[in-house]
Parts: structure tokens; C-alpha cells; sequence
């Protein structure tokens, strides 16, 4: 692990007082002045670091970091005189990192707690200078980038506050990972900035979210389509698949940068999403995925406090790169783990419970969080977005509890994921009946619709078919389809070809994993083709069990047959049916 400078903290620690009590991540010191509010502070010998939450005319309270063990009164205590603060560098991209933005590749799986002394990696890279000196920049203007692995061309840009004349300028060429790049108005500026992890950084505005996100899974990009900018929730009970679609969204997104944020979950699922991610090819350039992602790691064996630190690290990443004029993308997994370290800390310092246990300011903390996703223009005065999608593990599958039913106040879109689906092995398990999408009327204007002009219709097509479906199936399972008269039995079959055709897609599959939007639509157009074909057969007289009895084999395989962009496949799978179904007139 790097040392404390890991967290940006450059200040020099200064007297504040000593240890008077330990409760877990709760530590208690004598207020001896010199601190405030949110500073971090360094406790024991050890210097395990801990943040300022509460200070009183005698006492100051601290959550602390790392484990306490071994922690007790007396112990010395010193303040850093600064905020939790994450440095942010180009050399994030395709890191990991726990919840305090220390690189887990430097020291291994485990971290030793107050080790601040590890050696940092040499490191050098291009610099390609985008300005002349004497030019005068404004804040976020771009100064030039830097060249790393990948795709993303990270850019140095003027950091906010500061402004003037450009009085020096780098060469282009290899430089040293802190080589002072530029001087602009007397600042020095270097590829990588401090910034503290719990304030958003500045934007010129916030715009309107318009552009969509296609995610490559087929059920949310034609059905809950999110924009770029938005916040999605995704609440769904033990085994219903959320890090599946989580990861899924992650790897195949077209955002330019994934924050991936393992927020408490378990480190043999946080294993194979890093083993996933340094495996697979970009799709964009051919390289490596991990090259454009920046993986934070805080697994449930780590350190309680850091889990609850680590979401707001994570989402400050994004907007570090946000305001280089990128789309980032930032998936929390998940912020239940994280509402729990709020609620077992709150209970510790004895503050009034609310709903479960959970602090009162569950909603105000979980508001906070979606609130830093948006579509901005930077400071620089390019476009740039970070959505925010968070997964939420409702105990026992209850999507009544508090975090659950917070967040969907907060959030634009709602994926929930359905148990039955998921025991029924259909895959997403995404619930077309308890999920929501206020984008989706967003998007059906403006440049969305202009790019894919018929979403709209598409979208309401198959929402009303698999409505009707779900209407009649309890009548089904109490009388049976044949007590159903001929056009209520088509719809049933309507919505199992929907269901089975176009919604369900198997992460496993190296043709099926990702889906383009033409492939999407080219697959609802297909089953909307070969259900007008069944009614009008048997509006003509044709007995509704002979339509159902019909191969339409050709058409539930046209998914995992075709390749992610291969609509001629799709269509060869519908003239295929269409046929079959020609010969019963």
C-alpha cells in the first residue's frame, strides 16, 4: 500500500489530543483543539486513519478507517488539518484500490493497517502539450494529455479556482509521474490533483440528461432505457442476479470510463469481477477492458468505516474524469452494505434510530450520493456526464425497507430484479412490471429519437404485450389456457415469444452477452412480425392450438444464433416461422 500521500493528504499531522475510548470504529480523544469538522486524523502509533464527525467543548469523536485492535486510551492522536482527500492521476485507470484510494496491487490482497511507508511504483509518462506559453487559460481549461494504456487519453487541465497566463509548458515527451506539467497565474499544475472525496467538484451547469446510455442488455435499453447523466437503482433479493447485470452493464456499456465500486460485498465475487475485467478485450479498441476502468475493492472482510467512505471515493473518481470531457459510468455494489456501516456507526455513537435501526439521515446521506450524477458542461465548456447506477440487497428480498424505499425516490430509473424470473432461470431477472423508467420519455425525443426513430413505438409494442400476458396468466394457471377464448390465448403466446425471443439474453453466451440496438430491434420487429401473422390466422378461422403448437424454433434461437450486430440472421429466423406458420392457413 502507498502512504497516506495516497489519500492526498500532504499536510504535516499537528497535536490533537489523545485517545480516551475505543468502540470498534469509534474512537474518542480529548479535545485539545487544532481540528474540525470532517479533518482526517492519525491515531496511535500506528497512525491509523480516521475522520472527524462530531467535536464537543471536551471531546472529539472520529470514525476510524482501519481496525482498531490493539487501539486504547492514551494512545496519541494528530490531525492532518485537512478533509479526506483522494489524489486523482491518470494512473487510476486500470488499478485497484480500497475505499480509501489505496492501490491493492502495490502490497497484494491485504492491507497493513497504518503502513505508510511502502514504495510507490517508478512511473513515467507522454505528455503532448495542447497550448503555448503566454496564452491565458480559464479553470478547466485542457493543458495538454497524457498517453497511458487504453483507450482514454487522460487531460491535464487548469484545476478550479485558478486562472492566468501560462508562463510555463512542458515539452512533449516522457516525464515523471509528479513532473510539474505547467505554470498557470503562478499555480504549478501535474497530471494528478487532490480533491476531497465528500464535496462535488465544480461544473460551469448542469445540462439535461438526453443522450441514452445503451447498456448492451436488451430488456433495460428497450425497456428502461437510462440516459447519460441519470441514476439507476437495481434492487433484487440474495440470487436474483444483481452483480451479474451489474457487471454485465459495466463491461459492456459505452460509457468512456467504469468506476466499479465493490462496496461490502463478497471478495470471492470482487475476484472474479477483476479477473472478468483484466480477461476481456475493449470491444472499442481490442485491448484490455480494465485499461479504461478503475476498480475500488472495499470487500466485507475490510475495514467496516472504509465501506462507507469508498462511495463517495469512488463517484469523486468519476468526476475527475468526467471533467476531462468523458461519459463515466459508476456502479456501487452495493449501497445496502453501505447504508449498514451508517446504521452499526450511528448505533455506536448513540444517535436517535429511525426506520430499522437506520440514522435519520439515511435518505438525506443516499440523496447526496445520486445527486453528483448528472450531464455537465465543465468548466472547460465541454460535454461530460457521470451516471450513477447502484445496486441495493433488500434483506430477505423485502423491497419495502428503508434503503430500497429511499433510493427509489431519488433515483430515474429502477431496474428490480424478480426471484420468480430468477428460479425460472430467466436471465436478466429485470421485472417488466415493478421497474420504471423516467428517461425512457426523455429519450423518445430530441436526438435519441432521431437516432433510433422508432424506439418508442417498439417499446410501448412489447410493454402492452407482455401486460396483457401477465393479466391473463392467473386465470391460466386456475382454469387452464383451453377455458381462454382465441385472442386471449394468442396473447399468452405473444408474451412467452416476447419473454423467451427478445428479453432474455444469457451472459455466458459469446454471441448473446451483448446486443447492439439494431440487433433489438430487429428481434421485436421479428416477434411483432410472427404474432400479427398468429392473429390474423386465426381471425381466419384457424384453430388457436394449431398456431400454438407451431415450431417457432427459428425464431426463440435467432438470439443466441446471431452475432451482437447480425440483423440478416434475425430475419432469416423470422421468414423461417412465418413460413411454418404459411402452411397451417
Amino acid at each position: 500500500m502507498g502512504d497516506l500521500t495516497a489519500m492526498g493528504h500532504r499536510a504535516h499531522p499537528s497535536g490533537a489530543g489523545r485517545v480516551v475510548r475505543v468502540a470498534g470504529p469509534l474512537v474518542e480523544l480529548e479535545h485539545a483543539g487544532g481540528v474540525a469538522m470532517n479533518d482526517m486524523v492519525l491515531l496511535g502509533t500506528a497512525q491509523l486513519p480516521a475522520e472527524v464527525v462530531a467535536i464537543t467543548s471536551s471531546r472529539v469523536t472520529v470514525q476510524a478507517y482501519e481496525y482498531t485492535g490493539g487501539l486504547a486510551p492514551g494512545d496519541p492522536a494528530s490531525s492532518l488539518g485537512a478533509p479526506v482527500t483522494a489524489q486523482l492521476s491518470p494512473a487510476l485507470l486500470g488499478g485497484v484500490y480500497d475505499g480509501l484510494l489505496r492501490p491493492l496491487s502495490v502490497a497484494g490482497d491485504w492491507l497493513t493497517p497504518g503502513t505508510r511507508d511502502a514504495p510507490a511504483l517508478p512511473r513515467t509518462w507522454w505528455f503532448d502539450p495542447s497550448v503555448p506559453g503566454g496564452r491565458h487559460l480559464a479553470e478547466g481549461s485542457v493543458v495538454g494529455e497524457v498517453a497511458v494504456a487504453g483507450s482514454v487519453r487522460p487531460r491535464v487541465l487548469v484545476p478550479p479556482g485558478c486562472s492566468g497566463e501560462v508562463e510555463f509548458v512542458a515539452s512533449a515527451g516522457e516525464h515523471p509521474e509528479d513532473a510539474v506539467l505547467a505554470v498557470v497565474g503562478g499555480v504549478e499544475i501535474r497530471a494528478g490533483t487532490d480533491w476531497p472525496v465528500r464535496r462535488p467538484r465544480p461544473v460551469r451547469e448542469r445540462v439535461p440528461a438526453r443522450t441514452p446510455l445503451t447498456t448492451g442488455q436488451r430488456v433495460i435499453d428497450l425497456l428502461f432505457p437510462v440516459a447519460r447523466g441519470s441514476t439507476v437503482a437495481v434492487p433484487g433479493g440474495f440470487g436474483t442476479g444483481k452483480t451479474v447485470l451489474l457487471q454485465q452493464v459495466a463491461k459492456w456499456c459505452d460509457a468512456d470510463v467504469i468506476v466499479y465500486i465493490g462496496c461490502g460485498e463478497r471478495g470471492n465475487e470482487m475476484a472474479d469481477v477483476i479477473t472478468d475485467f483484466s480477461a476481456l478485450s475493449d470491444p472499442r479498441t481490442g485491448g484490455r477492458l480494465a485499461d479504461r476502468t478503475v476498480i475500488i475493492a472495499n470487500t466485507s472482510n475490510m475495514p467496516m468505516m472504509a465501506r462507507e467512505a469508498s462511495v463517495y471515493t469512488g463517484v469523486t473518481v468519476a468526476e475527475y474524469f468526467r471533467d476531462m470531457g468523458y461519459d463515466v459510468v459508476a456502479i456501487a455494489d452495493s449501497t445496502s452494505r453501505w447504508a449498514e456501516a451508517l446504521r452499526e456507526f450511528a448505533s455506536r455513537t448513540g444517535a436517535l434510530p429511525a426506520e430499522e435501526g437506520y440514522p435519520a439521515g439515511l435518505a438525506s446521506a443516499l440523496a447526496a450520493f445520486y445527486e453528483r450524477a448528472a450531464a455537465v458542461t465543465t468548466l472547460g465548456a465541454g460535454p461530460g456526464s457521470v451516471t450513477v447506477i447502484g445496486a441495493v440487497s433488500p434483506p430477505g428480498g423485502d423491497l419495502a425497507e428503508p434503503v430500497t424505499s429511499h433510493t427509489e425516490r431519488f433515483v430515474r430509473c429502477l431496474w428490480t430484479l424478480d426471484r420468480d424470473l430468477a428460479y425460472a432461470r430467466h436471465y436478466p431477472a429485470v421485472s417488466w412490471s415493478h421497474s420504471f423508467s423516467r428517461d425512457a420519455a426523455v429519450l423518445s425525443g430530441g436526438p435519441a429519437a432521431e437516432a433510433a426513430p422508432d424506439a418508442a413505438g417498439r417499446r410501448a409494442a412489447v410493454a402492452g404485450l407482455l401486460a396483457e400476458a401477465d393479466r391473463l396468466a392467473d386465470l391460466v394457471d386456475l382454469m387452464g389456457i383451453t377455458a381462454l377464448p382465441p385472442p386471449e390465448r394468442l396473447s399468452v403466446l405473444a408474451g412467452r415469444l416476447v419473454r423467451e425471443a427478445v428479453l432474455q439474453q444469457s451472459a455466458l453466451s459469446p454471441t448473446d452477452a451483448h446486443c447492439t440496438p439494431a440487433k433489438t430491434a430487429a428481434l421485436v420487429d421479428a416477434v411483432l412480425a410472427v404474432v400479427e401473422r398468429c392473429r390474423a390466422l386465426v381471425s381466419s378461422g384457424v384453430p388457436p392450438e394449431r398456431v400454438e403448437q407451431a415450431d417457432f424454433t427459428a425464431l426463440l434461437r435467432a438470439r443466441e444464433e446471431a452475432r451482437p450486430e447480425d440483423t440478416a440472421a434475425v430475419e432469416a429466423g423470422r421468414d423461417v416461422v412465418l413460413g411454418v406458420l404459411g402452411e397451417l392457413s
